[in-house]
C-alpha cells in the first residue's frame, strides 16, 4: 500500500490530478450531451470522461504517433473517447437508460 502511494504521489501532483478531474468532467458532460445520454451525474461524468480520455488518447496515439494536442486538443480527444465509450456501453447494455424518478 505504501509503495502504491509513493508511486502515485511521484506520478501525480495535486494540481495535475485536479486538472485531470476537470478535463474528465468537461469531456464526460459534453459527451453525454452529444450522445443524448442525459448525463450521469457529477461522479459519473468524471468517470466517463477519464476513461474516455484514456481511450481517446490510445486511439489518437495509434492514428497520430508523437502528437502534442495541447489543452484544447486533449479535451477534444477526451470527448471523442467518451463518446466512443458511451456508444460501447449502449451496445453492451442494449440501449437501456436510467429510470426517471
Amino acid at each position: 500500500m505504501a509503495i502504491a502511494t509513493i508511486v502515485l504521489g511521484a506520478v501525480f501532483s495535486v494540481t495535475g490530478l485536479i486538472i485531470w478531474l476537470i478535463i474528465g468532467l468537461i469531456a464526460g458532460f459534453i459527451a453525454s450531451r452529444v450522445m443524448g445520454a442525459g448525463g450521469y451525474g457529477l461522479v459519473g461524468d468524471i468517470i466517463v470522461g477519464l476513461i474516455g480520455a484514456f481511450l481517446g488518447g490510445l486511439l489518437a496515439n495509434l492514428l497520430i504517433p508523437d502528437a502534442n494536442f495541447g489543452l484544447i486538443g486533449s479535451i477534444i480527444v477526451a470527448i471523442i473517447g467518451a463518446c466512443i465509450l458511451i456508444a460501447i456501453l449502449r451496445a453492451v447494455t442494449g440501449g437501456r437508460s436510467r429510470r426517471k424518478l
